[in-house]
C-alpha cells in the first residue's frame, strides 16, 4: 500500500502524462487515467468521479490556450455539446450500479473501440465525404453525442474519441481544429457529469485534486505544442497500448469468474 504523500505523487504523475496525450490527440486524458486507476483497484464510481475532476481541468486548462490562440470552432463545439449533456447525466447515475470486474470487461470493449479508431484514424480521416453533412449524419451526431456523455461520466474518459471523429469526418475540421474544438466540449459536458457525480457523493476529492493538478500541467505542454508534433507514431504506441491493457481487463475478468 501507498502512503498518502505517495498516493499523491503517483496520482500527479498519471495526470501530467494523460494532460499531454489528452490535449494533443484530443480523445480525453481519461483514456489513460481510467485503466490505471482500475489496476490500482479503485471503485467504479471512484474511479469515473475522480477522472472527470481531472478531465475537466485538462479541458479547462487547453480551452484557455486554444482560445487564445483562436483554434477553436465554438459553434460546432457547443452543437456536439448539447447532446452530451444528458447523456453524462445518465452515465454518472449507471455508475452506481457497476461493479469494478463488469467495470473492467466494458471498458476493455470501450479500450479496443477507441485503440482501433486510433491506429486507422488517418485512412478513416482520408475518406471523402460531402461538405455540407447530409440527413442522416444529423441523426447519428445526436446519438454519437448523447452515448459520449453516457461513456464520460460512466468510465470518466471524456468523449473526445467521439467528438474528434465527428468534427473531422463529418464537418472537414482539420486536426489543429478539431482537437481544440473537442476540448471545448468536454469542457462543457464534463461539467454536467462531474456535478452529477457529485450530488451522487461519488468523488474521493484528494484523488481527484491530485490527478487535475498535473492533467492541467499536462495540458498546457500538450496544448502549446499541438502544433509541432506529428501525433502519427504517438497513436499508434497509444493504441496498441489500450489493446494490450484490454486484453489483460478481459483475462482479468475471465479468471474472476473461476
Amino acid at each position: 500500500m501507498y502512503t498518502l504523500n505517495e498516493l499523491f505523487i503517483i496520482l500527479v504523475i498519471i495526470g501530467f502524462g494523460s494532460g499531454i496525450i489528452g490535449s494533443l490527440i484530443g480523445v480525453g486524458g481519461g483514456i489513460i487515467m481510467t485503466p490505471v486507476l482500475t489496476y490500482m483497484g479503485f471503485p467504479p464510481t471512484v474511479i469515473a468521479s475522480s477522472s472527470l475532476i481531472a478531465i475537466f481541468a485538462t479541458s479547462l486548462s487547453s480551452t484557455f490556450t486554444y482560445i487564445r490562440k483562436k483554434y477553436i470552432n465554438y459553434s460546432l463545439g457547443v452543437k456536439l455539446a448539447l447532446p452530451a449533456i444528458p447523456g453524462s447525466i445518465i452515465g454518472g447515475f449507471f455508475s452506481n450500479f457497476i461493479s469494478l470486474e463488469h467495470f473492467k470487461v466494458y471498458f476493455a470493449i470501450l479500450l479496443i473501440s477507441v485503440g482501433m479508431y486510433i491506429f486507422f484514424k488517418n485512412k478513416i480521416i482520408n475518406k471523402t465525404l460531402d461538405r455540407t453533412p447530409k440527413p442522416i449524419f444529423f441523426l447519428i451526431l445526436i446519438s454519437a453525442t448523447f452515448g459520449a456523455g453516457i461513456i464520460s461520466s460512466l468510465f470518466g474518459i471524456g468523449g473526445g474519441i467521439i467528438f474528434v471523429p465527428i468534427l473531422v469526418i463529418i464537418y472537414k475540421l482539420k486536426m489543429i481544429n478539431a482537437s481544440p474544438t473537442a476540448q471545448f466540449t468536454l469542457l462543457i459536458s464534463t461539467i454536467t457529469g462531474l456535478l452529477t457525480h457529485i450530488i451522487l457523493e461519488h468523488p474521493e476529492y484528494s484523488y481527484g485534486i491530485a490527478l487535475a493538478l498535473g492533467a492541467f500541467l499536462g495540458a498546457q505542454l500538450g496544448s502549446r505544442t499541438i502544433h509541432l508534433i506529428s501525433d502519427n507514431i504517438l497513436s499508434k504506441i497509444l493504441s496498441f497500448s489500450l489493446i494490450i491493457i484490454a486484453i489483460n481487463f478481459v483475462i482479468d475478468y475471465i479468471r474472476s469468474l473461476e
